[in-house]
């Protein structure tokens, strides 16, 4: 349903907010990507809460932009004062048929607004360019600072899922599950 309903829904490659840059990731973006999720710090809320490969960054990269060049919108590398400091964005979710938001930003950046402004971009996204009525975001149980954001931005808890073996809490915007 969700494949071909976004197929080509490419507004803007590029996307800016009152303090950051959203683009399109490049393979250039590897180095950071691999040090970003070797932090221990960024991987402790996965359900094996280890450092990603050198080869599994390689796979998530190719994933990010793969889905861009499948769907025409995905994760965006997301900088502020010209530099990279995460990726994050909407992406379509084989496991739960919705869009999912999801964002990844190196702690020096925790607790400045960055995620929220994402999130609050990625909305106007989806609501604006795509035409969605509904958003998932999914936060493990102990990530209280990105239940908060979700929260902040208008996501409702819906229920608790099963995601990598690992109990999560599923939020939504717009329409429930169902309905």
């Amino acid at each position: 349903m969700l494949e071909n309903e976004f197929k080509g829904a490419l507004q803007s490659a590029v996307r800016r907010t009152a303090r950051l840059r959203l683009r399109i990731p490049v393979e250039g973006d590897i180095d950071f990507l691999s040090r970003l999720f070797s932090r221990p710090e960024l991987v402790a809320h996965r359900p094996v809460p280890r450092p990603d490969t050198p080869a599994e960054s390689a796979a998530r990269l190719a994933h990010d932009i793969g889905h861009w060049k499948d769907h025409g919108f995905g994760r965006w590398a997301v900088e502020a004062n010209g530099t990279l400091i995460g990726f994050g964005g909407v992406t379509v979710s084989k496991e739960f048929g919705d869009l999912n938001l999801s964002y990844h930003l190196q702690p020096e950046s925790w607790g400045q607004g960055y995620a929220t402004e994402l999130v609050r971009e990625a909305l106007v996204f989806a609501i604006d360019d795509l035409h969605a009525g509904r958003m998932i975001g999914l936060v493990r149980t102990v990530n209280v600072a990105s239940k908060r954001i979700l929260e902040k931005c208008g996501f409702n808890f819906e229920r608790k899922v099963m995601l990598h073996g690992a109990l999560t809490n599923m939020y939504a915007f717009g329409k429930t599950s169902g309905s």
